[in-house]
């Protein structure tokens, strides 16, 4: 039986804050979305950010809440989807900001994505470290534009972020075992 896991992401405010989290689960091995969840941290959203405007977008239906609260709702989704791994693209940004997750194991989708032993979708010409790591040009859009999504503009919503970075690892079709934990 395929493991289930998660992959979840943050937008924060100018003060540092998070004020979303969107996080989408899937099974190991299909990496299609079995189910999702957006929540708007309400005080930390007031302070206003960056992405403030894609917060609220059409067709979800966030849980607008406290942060102490948010904390309490995420454990909850995480644990009925039996979830231990959580997995996040640059995933120690999201993690310093959910030091309340910190017993759940956090894997990042960047440490496959952006080297070239991991996705054959890097150009043989492209400009990489010893490592193999890309010097440049790993965001979230180059990686989906490598697997042919030309024209794809990450909207910094949380939770459609988050679907996004699950549509990396779905590319890249390694077994999550295969990712490092951070």
């Amino acid at each position: 039986m395929s493991k289930k896991f998660a992959v979840l992401d943050t937008e924060t405010n100018w003060k540092d804050q998070v004020m979303s989290i969107g996080v989408v689960t899937a099974l190991d091995g299909d990496f299609e979305a079995l189910s999702d969840y957006y929540i708007i941290i309400d005080e930390a959203a007031k302070v206003g950010g960056m992405y403030s405007s894609t917060l609220y977008i059409d067709g979800q239906s966030p849980v607008v809440t406290s942060h102490e609260e948010a904390i309490k709702i995420l454990r909850k989704y995480l644990s009925d989807n039996n979830i231990e791994e959580i997995f996040a693209y640059n995933a120690n940004f999201d993690k310093r900001h959910l030091p309340e997750l910190r017993d759940y194991t956090w894997k990042d989708i960047l440490k496959l994505a952006a080297y070239k032993q991991h996705n054959p979708m890097i150009p043989a010409t492209a400009n990489c470290c010893g490592t193999g790591r890309l010097k440049s040009g790993y965001r979230v859009e180059n990686i989906l534009s490598m697997f042919g999504e030309h024209g794809y503009n990450e909207l910094h919503n949380a939770l459609t972020d988050s679907v996004d970075e699950l549509r990396i690892m779905k590319h890249l079709q390694h077994e999550i075992e295969k990712y490092p934990v951070i």
